[in-house]
């Protein structure tokens, strides 16, 4: 159990300090937060609705992650982007893209294959096409999550697989806890956090053990 938190912690403060040095991009995170719990409760009471809500969430994160976060040399850690793209657990920029375009694909594959092989009956009003979309924005999400699962599984091992997993699931909660103050830091002017500089989340191998994940 030590291990395990060890890997989740070392997961979560390399994301902290690579991925998530702007203030805008924080609260962002903080307001996707939210609505990721929205679509928690919603999710065993109306898949489809969840499906939306979830990304309507992932497009408020990723807005943050292009837009806003630092894209050249990390001078706060002394890396490259290039080297941290290459280290990520998770989904990097490149990963994303792809995510993003069998999103975007799949209002367009619904509105020519309004019954998508039969998998859903032929939408009859416009509020059905649009849970049909949700539904299946859900499903793009959680397969997603599988693939990049199986990958780790594959390219590292079982354990980073499922701690990666566990991570997602968990970061609602903790980006809340972490980035509550960010919205009063970007109205203090304050666009880079610079507290990063100094973080630290008690594990004396955090910076061998960036390099490994």
């Amino acid at each position: 159990m030590s291990r395990l938190s060890d890997m989740l912690r070392t997961q979560r403060f390399d994301d902290y300090r690579f991925y998530h040095q702007s203030t805008v991009n924080q609260t962002l995170h903080l307001i996707s937060a939210a609505i990721f719990l929205g679509c928690y409760a919603l999710l065993f009471a109306d898949p489809a609705l969840a499906g939306i809500v979830g990304w309507l969430a992932m497009l408020t994160r990723q807005t943050g992650h292009f837009f806003f976060e630092p894209n050249g040399y990390d001078a706060v850690n002394d890396v490259s982007n290039d080297y941290k793209e290459a280290v990520k657990v998770g989904y990097n920029q490149s990963r994303k893209i792809i995510l993003l375009l069998v999103w975007g694909s799949a209002p367009v594959a619904l509105y020519a294959f309004p019954a998508l092989f039969g998998l859903f009956d032929p939408p009859t009003t416009r509020l059905d096409f649009v849970r049909h979309v949700g539904a299946l924005w859900l499903a793009i999400g959680i397969g997603g999550g599988l693939i990049r699962m199986i990958q780790l599984f594959v390219t590292r091992d079982v354990t980073t697989g499922l701690v990666w997993v566990f991570k997602v699931l968990t970061d609602p909660f903790h980006n809340i806890a972490l980035y509550w103050s960010s919205p009063l830091k970007l109205l203090r002017g304050e666009l880079i956090d610079t507290s990063i500089t100094g973080a630290d989340w008690g594990d004396d191998d955090t910076e061998e053990a960036a390099h490994l994940t």
